[in-house]
């Protein structure tokens, strides 16, 4: 960089396209992603270098090496008729006031007594003028854009070049779902835990900024682990104590050799035809299944799964010589309800998978929804293993009764809280699931209860947080309903298009995901930030564990308004 600070100027470029500025600093000390901004007139632009690209005013030049040529002579050409441009994706536009001295002092003196509002960040609806001088965001201009140190402020990352933080605002982050990318190796399940950590330290022991239900498919958040070099990694009851509970699925289940909480069974009463549908693929149910259900439920109701798999397919009585299906057996329900026996028998036999699960007793000694809801309500967060039920079986089935019946009480209490009968709103609830696609693949997302929540945009004060290899495997509808998306390295150009769905800017972003480095670089899109970047993210190390263990200050930031500015943004 010279000794201006200034790294360019504008020559051209448009809103659509983006702005082009010419260097007047060595290309190396740029990258794409680079954070940049530019005053012009009475605005200050803030955007994001997309690309580099080498110009030439004589192509004669550009075509022969110049090492033949005097190394003076070489330079000047190298910074004039050889030179190299950048792309800028201009963001946000903040109003500096007038230009003249005297009434821009009189524009800040009406705004600091309250006369005018304050200026914030906007949308950029116009272009700076020609050779507007150009430099990378020092630490003010990231401050101004992506926060100040404050509760409900969580550093997650850090500027490329300069190492400035870059934070992202919790209040809003909880307020619409969220999703974690990356591909297998990228640190997902640290992120997560970063954003975990700091929803519960910002909302101490009183703030009602979210509670945190997460479906630990892996056993990774609740107790310690391991990183992939085997160094310890404090789990979230470690960083919190009480504050967080971990829950093990099935009577005395332990997690990684240690007792939990509480444990959960989930009652054969809970269990819906619908719940069953949802697991077709992994029950190989047949085409007739649907209708062997609804016969079920009709005959008797709540109570069909528990009735029907305590029949005996064994069960035969011989009648003039024949041996025919007993009333207690599936045939033989099956003939007096007008069904098929075979299919009787074949869903008989596939539910007998479900029925032998530990986890699942004709009458648990605690109901589990209320177990968990009454520990939300509390202000405590719930990490429920699922030990080693780890199989795609066990991860369906439970995280999908479970956030369906949680889902209708927190419908009830809102409703409650909407008619008067209740003062307070619901607690908002972050719901956390792994291996998202499986819950929200296009087949299945709109008969699950995720598939709902995704799509209410917190309408009932819950929201989820999904955390996903495969994106392209999530819904189209739901991944554009979703708020932030933290995304870090994706090989596949299916799931780089599935992230950026419904965002304004996804050419320009496409090229800045796949140039992600595999490890420990971020892209920060949407919702809980102002503008997308990417950052070197943080480490989930011992520096963080000790800021999560500080004092919480509790509380609650006034929100930002930055929801028109989102909604221009990313639609």
């Amino acid at each position: 960089m010279d000794g201006t600070g200034y790294i360019g100027y504008i020559v051209g470029g448009g809103l659509q396209e983006g702005l082009r500025v010419r260097l007047t600093v060595p290309a190396s000390e740029l990258q794409q992603g680079s954070f940049v901004v530019c005053d012009s007139d009475q605005w200050r632009f803030y955007g994001l270098v997309t690309d580099l690209e080498l110009g030439a005013t004589d192509p004669r030049f550009a075509d022969e090496r110049l090492d033949r040529l005097h190394s003076e002579v070489a330079r000047l050409l190298h910074g004039q008729t050889l030179f190299t441009t950048m792309e800028v994706m201009a963001a946000l536009m903040l109003d500096r006031g007038p230009a003249d001295p005297q009434e821009n002092l009189h524009w800040q003196e009406q705004i600091d007594a309250g006369a005018i509002e304050r200026p914030s960040p906007r949308p950029v609806k116009t272009v700076p003028a020609h050779h507007s001088l150009v430099r990378l965001a020092d630490a003010g201009d990231v401050a101004e854009i992506f926060g100040k140190d404050a509760v409900g402020q969580l550093v997650v990352g850090y500027t490329l070049e300069q190492g400035h933080p870059v934070r992202i605002d919790l209040n809003r982050f909880v307020k619409r779902s969220s999703g974690i990318f990356g591909a297998t190796g990228t640190g997902k399940s640290f992120l997560a835990r970063i954003m975990l950590a700091g929803i519960i330290k910002a909302g101490g022991s009183d703030a009602r900024m979210a509670s945190v239900l997460v479906f630990d498919m892996h056993n990774e958040y609740g107790f310690d682990d391991t990183d992939e070099n085997d160094r310890p990694v404090q789990g979230l009851k470690t960083l919190f104590g009480p504050r967080v509970q971990v829950a093990a699925l099935g009577r005395n289940t332990l997690v990684r050799g240690k007792p939990a909480d509480f444990t959960l069974e989930l009652g054969m009463g809970d269990l819906t035809t619908g719940d069953i549908l949802l697991l077709s693929d992994v029950l190989n149910l047949t085409d007739t299944a649907a209708d062997v259900l609804n016969a079920l439920r009709r005959e008797w109701g709540d109570q069909w799964f528990a009735r029907f798999v305590a029949l005996d397919p064994s069960s035969v009585i011989h009648e003039d010589g024949k041996t025919v299906p007993a009333g207690n057996s599936p045939a033989g329900w099956a003939l007096r309800n007008g069904i098929h026996p075979g299919s009787a028998e074949a869903l008989h036999r596939r539910l007998l998978r479900i029925a032998d699960k530990p986890y699942m007793v004709a009458h648990p000694a605690v109901d589990a929804v209320k177990a968990i809801v009454d520990k939300l309500d509390d202000g405590r967060h719930v990490v429920l293993s699922l030990g080693e039920y780890e199989a795609d079986l066990d991860y369906l089935l439970v995280t999908n009764i479970l956030t369906r019946r949680i889902r209708e009480r927190w419908v009830e209490k809102t409703e409650q809280f909407r008619s008067g009968k209740v003062p307070v709103s619901p607690r908002p609830l972050v719901i956390v699931v792994e291996e998202a696609h499986k819950l929200l693949n296009p087949r299945i997302a709109n008969q699950t209860a995720f598939g709902a929540i995704a799509r209410e945009l917190r309408k009932y004060y819950v929201t989820l947080l999904v955390i996903d290899q495969r994106p392209s495997g999530i819904h189209d509808e739901v991944m554009s309903q979703l708020g932030t998306r933290i995304t870090g390295w994706l090989g596949d150009e299916d799931d780089i298009h599935a992230v950026l769905t419904g965002l304004s800017g996804r050419d320009m972003l496409r090229g800045m995901l796949a140039r992600l480095r595999e490890k420990e670089e971020v892209l920060l899109l949407g919702w809980g930030v102002r503008m997308p970047i990417p950052v070197q993210s943080r480490r989930y190390d011992q520096a963080f564990w000790d800021e999560m263990r500080g004092p919480s200050r509790g509380g609650r930031m006034d929100d930002l308004d930055l929801d028109q500015v989102n909604e221009d943004l990313f639609g």
